[in-house]
């Protein structure tokens, strides 16, 4: 008797009921997600605004609008200037004149984002610090109120999402708005189960007091991305991150319009990744692996002919849970149009995910400019 059909069979099964459980772990990021409660102002006194800007020009005056915007009694926008070589310089400058809440931190001999954050917070005057970047906006006018209102004695980190705006008739641009939410979804789930490994930068908060406690970045500066994945996993506790799911505190940023800058940013991403701590590496990578392996086992099961009852049934149970898990995702995260795509877009990101990973192997991810 050929005994290949029954390995396949057994190992399909396992990587297979591995995944799913995966996604039914991540759908806890909707079950126990509830829309905040009307804020109240008393949490803190005032919140310090960071954004590091490095030849942001052509972003910057939305940005700058957006922020002075906000409704909010009190708050500060600090603005570090990383050796911009186009006219960012002076529109902070006239900005910074029309509002007097506003500073400008030049970077003389440091370099990069982390050194910006550094400066920017040896000089905030709040104990609640708000990030973003400089080519994103605020969704609304109440973005500072709904991110700060979700700390507390206890919660000290703040993970908010930051979306990109839709561009039609691009597979591209699908596929990166479709790879936001679904990183959001696990990152969003696991900090909901006390297990937090990352935020983003584009919109995320934490104290002063805990990145003075951390000693800033000293533990990664040698690495210059990391500054919000690396920082949240490092500080991150069962019990000091909240999320805020309030789509009017996303932030929205405009994506990267070819697959090369894309993947390059990818990969810039990626690169820090071996550096979470060991628990949350082997619990991602487990997840890619089974994922990956799900699809390879099903192309390879479809091609010797072996695909049986038994095959079609695990088959239909994890596209129908992941479908289902995934478009609640999308839904929560106001991204529906991407519905009808999901089990096209799955497979395709996991593809592209893949090169990616093997891309940063191969070759050292650029730094942020």
């Amino acid at each position: 008797m050929n005994a290949l059909p029954v390995v396949l069979l057994l190992l399909f099964a396992g990587f297979t009921l591995i995944n799913c459980a995966y996604y039914i772990y991540f759908s806890r990021f909707w079950i126990f997600s509830r829309e905040p409660l009307p804020p109240s102002r008393t949490a803190f006194e005032g919140v310090s605004i960071i954004c590091c800007i490095k030849n942001e020009a052509e972003n910057l005056p939305r940005l700058l609008n957006a922020l002075q915007s906000q409704d909010y009694p009190h708050y500060e926008i600090l603005l570090a200037n990383d050796h911009s070589s186009d006219n960012s310089l002076d529109l902070l400058h006239d900005f910074a004149l029309r509002n007097p809440t506003c500073k400008i931190i030049d970077l003389d001999e440091e370099h990069g984002k982390k050194a910006g954050i550094t400066k920017a917070i040896s000089k905030a005057k709040y104990n609640a610090l708000l990030f973003i970047d400089a080519d994103c906006v605020p969704a609304s006018r109440n973005w500072i109120e709904l991110m700060t209102h979700q700390f507390s004695p206890e919660k000290q980190i703040v993970l908010g999402y930051g979306k990109y705006e839709s561009v039609k008739n691009s597979v591209l641009n699908k596929l990166i708005r479709f790879e936001t939410v679904f990183t959001a979804l696990q990152y969003f789930a696991y900090a909901k189960a006390g297990n937090a490994y990352m935020g983003v930068g584009r919109n995320l908060a934490y104290t002063k007091k805990l990145f003075n406690r951390a000693d800033g970045f000293k533990k990664h500066l040698h690495h210059r991305a990391g500054d919000d994945d690396l920082f949240v996993n490092e500080n991150a506790t069962r019990d000091n991150v909240a999320v805020c799911i309030n789509p009017e505190a996303f932030t929205s940023s405009q994506p990267e319009k070819t697959w090369k800058s894309w993947l390059i940013q990818k990969r810039r991403h990626i690169g820090v990744s071996h550096l979470y701590k060991t628990k949350h590496q082997l619990q991602l990578g487990l997840f890619y692996t089974s994922q990956f392996a799900f699809y390879s086992l099903a192309l390879a099961i479809v091609l010797t002919g072996f695909a049986g009852t038994e095959f079609l049934i695990l088959l239909l149970f994890r596209e129908l849970l992941v479908w289902g898990v995934i478009s609640r995702a999308l839904r929560r995260l106001r991204e529906q149009k991407l519905v009808f795509y999901i089990l096209m877009l799955e497979p395709f990101m996991i593809s592209v995910q893949m090169l990616i990973f093997i891309s940063t192997i191969v070759v050292k991810p650029q730094r942020w400019n």
